[in-house]
């Protein structure tokens, strides 16, 4: 008998983003049919249009819930909480919800998932590696100055690849129902010392510049950074970085029975690329 599920069609929500292309990715290769929930899909889905949720929820029973940019942010619960019952009625019977750890918010989404009445796995995972390459923090990293409102608290930051892997396993394996996954890296890093780590990998001189959360904020507007993007970035930062989260957790582990990747492996694999700049 197989651990994996019947291959049926699964929507990917946020399918273009970090974690969502790389499920897609491997969901491909796994031969399993995979819809791509975005705004620029064939079949459009945006968050914020309500009309855009029943055509890519038709014939889909298992779904991917990755909700952009955040779940902290205005209206995403509510927003969370129609889709889930809409998907419930549309007939999905599996929801894997992407979630952030020591959110209020974010914990507020999985007790509506996990309320359902269909199976449920919860992915509550801490500050993307990719962050640093695929996100806000490029730019200042290529430029070899990242200026942050962190200090000496550390974070467990877990690699996209691990999610993704985890998510995965999640959507067409069995034995993940139920679970809610803590997904951290292997170990604790300052944003110091993650930027000293991506120094050493590229060979490149990459300073970090401890600000205050309102040097940051003028910053990010001086630089025409969108107002409710800098507020849930110093939200972010104020909140989830004052010891809550300085703990790793053994999500990765108990569901691929494997250890997360350490940031140094993504450093030294994210630098051979060349994105960073070269030495």
């Amino acid at each position: 008998m197989t651990n994996e599920r019947e291959h049926k069609p699964i929507l990917v929500l946020g399918g273009t983003g970090k974690t969502g292309r790389r499920i897609v990715e491997r969901l491909n290769g796994r031969g399993v049919p995979v819809r791509i929930g975005s705004r620029t899909a064939q079949q459009p889905f945006d968050w914020t249009d309500q009309t855009t949720w029943a055509p890519v929820l038709r014939d889909m029973e298992t779904v991917y819930v990755s909700y952009y940019p955040d779940l902290a942010v205005p209206g995403a619960l509510e927003a969370v909480g129609a889709f889930t019952e809409l998907a419930v009625a549309s007939g999905v019977s599996r929801l894997v919800l992407l979630s952030g750890r020591g959110e209020d918010e974010a914990k507020a989404a999985e007790e509506l998932v996990q309320s359902s009445g269909v199976e449920w796995t919860i992915l509550r995972s801490a500050w993307f590696n990719q962050n640093f390459s695929e996100d806000y923090l490029l730019e200042p990293v290529r430029g070899g100055a990242v200026v942050l409102p962190a200090g000496a608290v550390p974070e467990p930051f877990i690699d996209a690849d691990d999610i993704a892997e985890v998510a995965v396993a999640a959507l067409t394996e069995h034995g993940h129902a139920g679970r809610l996954y803590e997904l951290t890296g292997p170990r604790l890093l300052t944003f110091g010392e993650a930027i000293a780590e991506i120094s050493t990998a590229t060979g490149r001189a990459i300073d970090f510049v401890q600000a205050s959360l309102e040097e940051y904020a003028d910053a990010l507007t001086a630089e025409g950074v969108p107002a409710e993007l800098i507020e849930l970035l110093t939200y972010l930062f104020t909140t989830l970085l004052d010891g809550r989260n300085a703990q790793v957790a053994d999500g990765v582990q108990r569901a691929l029975g494997r250890p997360p990747r350490d940031f140094a492996d993504y450093a030294t694999n994210t630098a051979a690329t060349g994105i960073w700049g070269k030495a």
